[in-house]
């Protein structure tokens, strides 16, 4: 009887510790937050990444940055465990990368609603509702966002035709999980060719590169390398015949060729140049 009481009561725990567990998983995905220093001042809710100086400071996200993005700022408070690197006598902030948390986000690109994914904005640090064209997302929105109420602050921003419009920002939970965006539009593919070059000037620009610009920049390329080429080409040609007749003028032939190379060089760069304000613009 003794061994029978003893036996229904360790079910008994063990089920509790079950539900317990079960209960608690929730909470489990945001146990854990990151510490880093700034020179910014970063508010809670703002999407920070990691600064290309310094491994152990954040800065606020930008459209250019996207791709780098580390997580949302957090209150001390809000996860039972921190891991740091930082300097403690610096300012500092919490970053978290997973779990529901409070998002600054604007209207910039409609209403927010429920289950709507979340990217960057034009704004450092703010997010918005995403679209086809980001590649990065900061989570799902679990809170709906108008621009009419919960709103924090309001500021200006130049849409996609060069207009100055006005945006509300204000702070939502959303359930963050830095991933790739489902909704990004992969129309490249079909062309041929830009599949590649896409991966290329993405890789340069940081950025999603239309395939006009695309191909215009591959022409600008192929023009520079065939100009710089034929320069040289005719320069060299000509010393080796030049050298050939007067052997005795040689020095003052290389002194030609060193400056014909040096002008293929510049406008080889100068076409560089080009390409990557086509694709930076």
């Amino acid at each position: 009887m003794f061994r029978l009481k003893r036996t229904l009561a360790a079910v008994i725990l063990l089920c509790l510790i079950g539900s317990t567990a079960l209960t608690s998983s929730p909470v489990t995905a945001q146990a854990v937050t990151h510490a880093y220093n700034t020179d910014n001042p970063l508010q809670r809710g703002m999407i920070v990444r990691i600064t290309e100086k310094d491994k152990n400071k954040v800065e606020p996200l930008t459209e250019q940055t996207s791709t780098k993005m580390e997580g949302v700022i957090v209150a001390a408070n809000d996860a039972p465990v921190t891991l740091s690197n930082a300097d403690t006598s610096k300012q500092q902030v919490f970053v978290a990368n997973t779990g529901h948390y409070n998002v600054l986000v604007s209207n910039q690109d409609g209403p927010v609603k429920a289950n709507d994914y979340l990217s960057i904005s034009s704004l450092a640090g703010i997010a918005m509702k995403a679209d086809t064209k980001q590649s990065i997302v900061v989570g799902k929105a679990l809170e709906n966002f108008d621009g009419k109420t919960r709103v924090s602050s309001t500021t200006s921003v130049k849409d996609s035709t060069g207009r100055t419009v006005s945006v509300a920002i204000g702070l939502i939970a959303v359930d963050i999980n830095i991933s790739h965006n489902p909704l990004e539009k992969q129309t490249v593919s079909r062309i041929p060719g830009v599949a590649f070059l896409q991966s290329g000037a993405k890789a340069v620009v940081n950025k999603t590169v239309d395939p006009a610009r695309l191909y215009l920049s591959l022409l600008l390329l192929i023009v520079a390398a065939a100009i710089a080429g034929a320069i040289l080409y005719g320069g060299v040609r000509s010393s080796m015949v030049s050298i050939g007749r007067n052997p005795l003028a040689k020095t003052s032939i290389m002194h030609g060729l060193i400056q014909v190379v040096l002008v293929s060089i510049i406008i080889f760069i100068i076409g560089m140049i080009g390409v990557y304000l086509i694709l930076k613009l």
